[in-house]
């Protein structure tokens, strides 16, 4: 039998078969995917083949169908494993809060790069508009400066006051989306505001600590009344970047991919080469300097400094 796996706690899954049921699944022994050493097999969006327990109202999957993509980083407590955090996703909503918690570039560029290489269409929500006075409302103006430049879509939200909401819900219609973030950006009361039946259970972000506490305890999926399905995700303090090789990670940044064939060397890293179009594009303005500091962190393999604010 087929479904698509909708919540996972870690030793359970949740699966929704053809007909709407939901069932309660677990792996079949020792399973693992070819080429990732995950710690999370099987991942919500998943699309899968299980079979009924004999004489139990639970089943087992055997079969993680072929994926169209999913969005994986470092597992934060075994820095060789990996953590797939959602499959088949149409959109990521990234939500960026300037203040209340801060989100820095490190982090943004982190997930925006790994999202290019796994081929998954990324729109940035800056949350919280209706909080911030002038000097984050004018910081917000330039990071969705940046990112616009680039190509990416962003739109200024508040899930509490409903501003942008209905532009988010437009995109949304019919396609599985995923929305991730810090804790304490708002995802979960963004999803109240998108789907109120939903009702979903907030937290207040820490005054002394402006970091936000966990809501999601587990990747779940819901579906939308509008059309469509919404994966809610955990809120994540890093993003460590998986399996990218430093000559790889120019592909991964689109305005630096576009300029890299003008370089006077094939294999430049635009570190200290001469004659480099992406260094030259820099001083003139044309690549952010947050996005350049953003790749070298990357290409030195410094997982540490997506906590660092490279912007300001």
């Amino acid at each position: 039998m087929k479904g698509i796996v909708t919540k996972s706690t870690g030793s359970w899954y949740t699966v929704c078969k053809e007909n709407g049921d939901r069932l309660d699944c677990r792996l079949k022994g020792k399973f693992r995917i070819k080429g990732i050493k995950s710690t999370n097999p099987v991942a919500v969006g998943d699309a899968v083949n299980f079979d009924y327990e004999d004489g139990k109202d639970t089943g087992v999957i055997h079969e993680i169908l072929e994926r169209k993509n999913y969005i994986i980083r470092k597992s934060v407590n075994l820095s060789k494993q990996t953590h797939i955090i959602a499959a088949n996703i149409d959109i990521a909503f990234l939500l960026v809060t300037i203040d209340n918690p801060p989100t820095f570039t490190g982090f943004i560029d982190r997930f925006l790069a790994t999202a290019e290489a796994y081929n998954i269409t990324t729109v940035i929500l800056f949350n919280k508009l209706d909080i911030y006075a002038d000097e984050e409302l004018d910081k917000l103006a330039e990071l969705d400066a940046v990112y616009t430049d680039i190509g990416y879509k962003c739109i200024a939200i508040s899930a509490t006051k409903n501003i942008g909401i209905d532009e988010v819900k437009e995109l949304m219609k019919n396609k599985t989306t995923m929305f991730s973030g810090h804790s304490g950006v708002g995802k979960t009361t963004l999803i109240n505001a998108i789907e109120p039946t939903l009702d979903l259970k907030t937290k207040e972000v820490s005054k002394q600590h402006k970091q936000g506490m966990h809501t999601t305890t587990f990747a779940e999926m819901f579906e939308l009344s509008f059309g469509g399905f919404i994966i809610d995700t955990p809120g994540i303090k890093g993003f460590g970047v998986v399996d990218f090789e430093p000559e790889q990670i120019t592909d991964y940044f689109p305005e630096f991919f576009k300029l890299k064939s003008s370089c006077k060397f094939n294999n430049c890293m635009h570190i200290n080469e001469p004659k480099c179009a992406i260094k030259d594009a820099l001083e003139t303005g044309e690549i952010a300097a947050s996005r350049y500091n953003s790749y070298l962190q990357m290409v030195e393999g410094d997982e540490e400094h997506y906590r660092v604010d490279i912007y300001s």
